[in-house]
Parts: structure tokens; sequence; C-alpha cells
């Protein structure tokens, strides 16, 4: 990425009932941040613009049809309908869905004509977002089913890393969902990951313990015996430098995930309680594994506080940065 390239990123609404729109004006208000490339945002003008007077977060607004029409150091707003959207803060409603599917739909379609160089997602609710066109459990199953490769939830900050092995899957069901070749593929995309988009040329990698303890050989249950050590004997015959697995109830408290670039955690909660309250504010959700960028920040749709004007803004910030970063990263390549 030359000195005077200046990537498009593009920016989805989430829904437009919680705290999305607010974020994303307070983060293009800094003209610090801005300064590095073109935002364009795919919402409403008439709502862009209220949000900006009600919050006073003072951001030049510009109407734009296409992106070559973009201006630097402002909020281009291309245009997803010209009807009025009654806002109602704190209420998840069919409507706010629609609108969160409508930015989305439009956000991803400029990312796969290469028109935007990379999407940075507000929150969604993912409930009034199922529609025509959207069955997911969430934005990476989504841009899953829609660009090349195969994805993986990677929440990252400049202090720690946690991968996924299941992401959003009912804890009844993780064991079930947990195989030699699942571990082997989703490690890989770490390792890939880790070296393409965070210029870490010989990763560590260490993976946590299915069952408490790692199962306390075999008292607690057998699926780290029989499944996760002899896949990670098998990385480790590849070349890989990975550890594990390690009982997750005192990985953290003891510092030890210091000593590693990424941490592969089994379910959801294994990997997200620790990750969320070491880095609250600060942590971004990427999409790895595809031929895209796209972030998001660390939290949801915070209806409780919305419209309030104390949304802080830091973690969409963050999710900016990453994405300037693995853009340049990936340049590099």
């Amino acid at each position: 990425m030359s000195k005077n390239f200046y990537p498009f990123i593009g920016f989805s609404t989430g829904d437009p009932n919680g705290i999305g729109i607010e974020i994303i004006l307070k983060s293009l208000s800094d003209k610090s941040l801005i300064k590095d490339f073109k935002a364009v945002v795919f919402s409403n003008y008439k709502l862009i613009d209220n949000q900006n007077k009600l919050f006073n977060t003072k951001c030049k607004i510009v109407k734009i049809n296409e992106i070559y029409e973009s201006q630097q150091g402002c909020i281009n707003v291309i245009n997803i309908n010209d009807n009025d959207f009654k806002q109602k803060f704190g209420d998840s409603n069919l409507q706010g869905g629609e609108f969160s599917r409508e930015s989305l739909f439009n956000a991803t379609k400029y990312l796969s004509k290469k028109k935007i160089d990379a999407l940075v997602t507000a929150p969604i609710n993912k409930n009034n977002i199922q529609g025509q066109n959207f069955k997911f459990k969430g934005h990476t199953d989504f841009f899953d089913s829609n660009f090349m490769g195969d994805s993986l939830m990677f929440m990252v900050s400049d202090d720690i890393k946690v991968a996924l092995l299941t992401e959003h899957v009912p804890i009844n069901d993780v064991v079930s969902q947990i195989t030699p070749l699942l571990v082997k593929k989703r490690i890989k995309i770490v390792e890939n990951s880790l070296k393409k988009d965070f210029n870490i040329p010989n990763p560590n990698i260490a993976i946590l313990s299915i069952n408490p303890h790692v199962g306390d050989n075999g008292v607690i249950g057998k699926h780290d015996d029989e499944i996760l050590i002899p896949a990670i004997k098998e990385i480790k015959n590849s070349g890989l430098s990975i550890a594990g697995p390690f009982a997750s109830d005192s990985f953290f408290g003891s510092n030890l995930y210091k000593k590693y670039d990424a941490i592969m955690a089994c379910y959801h909660d294994q990997g997200l309680i620790p990750f969320k309250t070491l880095t609250f504010g600060k942590g971004v959700n990427f999409t790895a594994g595809l031929n895209i960028v796209r972030t998001s920040p660390d939290h949801g749709t915070a209806y409780d506080i919305s419209g309030k004007n104390v949304a802080n803004p830091s973690s969409f910030k963050s999710a900016i940065l990453t994405a300037l970063n693995i853009l340049k990263n990936r340049s590099k390549i």
C-alpha cells in the first residue's frame, strides 16, 4: 500500500435503533483517523444527518451515488433508500432488522465488486435481521456464504488473539462438532491469518482443552485424549509451533496466554469471556480465512444506552484500524 493510496472503507449501520450509527459518527469525527481512508456508509442520508445533529458529532456528511464521487475527510453516504426511517431507539423491531439487512446487503455488493477495500460492520440484532436471503446466525456465517475461503471468527487486539474452533453453537452440540479434521483445518486458518494479516512470520499457537482439566486422564471425559491430542501431534509433525491442550480455568489467570500469538478456544464462551474481560472496548471481531477484509467491534447493539450519547466508540475505532492494518499487511504479500 503506497503512501498516496487511500483505501475505501465501507460501513454497514447495523440496527439503526441501537448504537451503530452513533459509534460510526463518533469514530469518523476523529480527523486523525479519517485522514487515512475514504469512508463510505451504506445508509439513509437523512438518518445519518439527523443523528449527526443529535450527537453533535459535527461530521461533514455528503450524499453520493457512486464510489468515485467520494470525498476525503468526510462521511460519504450511499443512500440505500429514500424512505424516512422511524427512529425508535432501544426498540428491536422488524423495521430496524430490515434496515440493517439492506445496509449489509448493499455494502456486501460493493465489497464483492471490489468497489470498497474493506468493510466494518456495526452491530446487528441476530433475531430481527432474519428475513429474505438472510438465514444466518451472524455476520461470520453470512460472509462465509458470500466469499471465497473458509471463515473463522477471530477476536483480536494488540495483547491477545482468540480464535474459535466452534462458533455460535449450543453448548450441548459442541463436542459432536469437534473432529481432528476440524482442529487441523481451523489451526491452519489461524496460522495463515497470523502470517498474512498480522505479519507474524513464525506464529506460536495454543489450544485450550475441551473438558475441564484436559479430562484428567479420562476421569472427566476422553475427548481431549481421543480428538485434540492426536490432532495436535499431527499439526506439530507438519512443522507448526502449537502447544496444548491447556486447561482454560488457569490459562488466562496465570498470564500463560501472553506467551502465544493466538489461542484456539473450543467453544464460544471459553474464548470470548476471557477475551472480553481482558480487552473490552479495544477488542475486534475479524472474519479470518476469506478473500475479503471484514471487522466489527466487540459488542452488540446496546439498546439500553442507544440514543443517549454515551456509547463509547473505542472498539469501533479499533475495528477500523485493524482493517487498515490488515489491508497494509496483505499488500506486502
